[in-house]
């Protein structure tokens, strides 16, 4: 099992769980995601769930945009540093996941998709991204969001592409 630390710095974010709940609900879709890829160093990610304008502070100084945005992964190891990690490097610290509230619910009811539905999505997104997954070319695109149509599946989501 691998370990996931959460910080909720958004109050609203309990409006659906406890902090307990959200636990329990994001280490379930981190580790589902990790077991789906064989991922199998103990290992720890951290999860952010925050607002527009801190995801919006965060884009701007790590990425250059100045707007908010739905998720953030932010690696520990590059993909090279990933490939050489040996089960003596326990518990090997994976990354961070961060999250924001009002762009997710955004982007939920724009698409038409339950929010806790997307929010699964965006976390598996986001773990993939830590492990060195990536979408900017689009044969990597397409076999990321195989991936992730195929961990969503196991998790008993539908594929957020249709």
């Amino acid at each position: 099992m691998h370990e996931v630390a959460i910080q909720i710095a958004d109050e609203d974010w309990l409006t659906w769980y406890t902090t307990e709940e959200w636990q329990d609900r994001l280490s379930q879709i981190i580790n589902g995601t990790l077991k789906h890829i064989k991922w199998d160093y103990p290992s720890e990610i951290s999860v952010l769930l925050t607002n527009n304008p801190h995801s919006q502070e965060l884009n701007h100084a790590y990425r250059g945009k100045d707007e908010p945005t739905n998720v953030l992964s932010f690696p520990a190891l590059s993909k090279e540093e990933l490939e050489k990690v040996t089960s003596l490097q326990s518990p090997l610290i994976i990354g961070d996941i961060v999250l924001a509230l009002k762009k997710v619910l955004d982007e939920s009811e724009e698409q038409k998709k339950p929010f806790l539905h997307h929010i699964t999505h965006l976390v598996v997104h986001g773990t993939l991204h830590l492990l060195g997954y990536d979408h900017q070319e689009n044969k990597e695109a397409e076999a990321m969001e195989s991936l992730e149509v195929n961990v969503l599946d196991n998790l008993g989501i539908s594929n957020p592409y249709q």
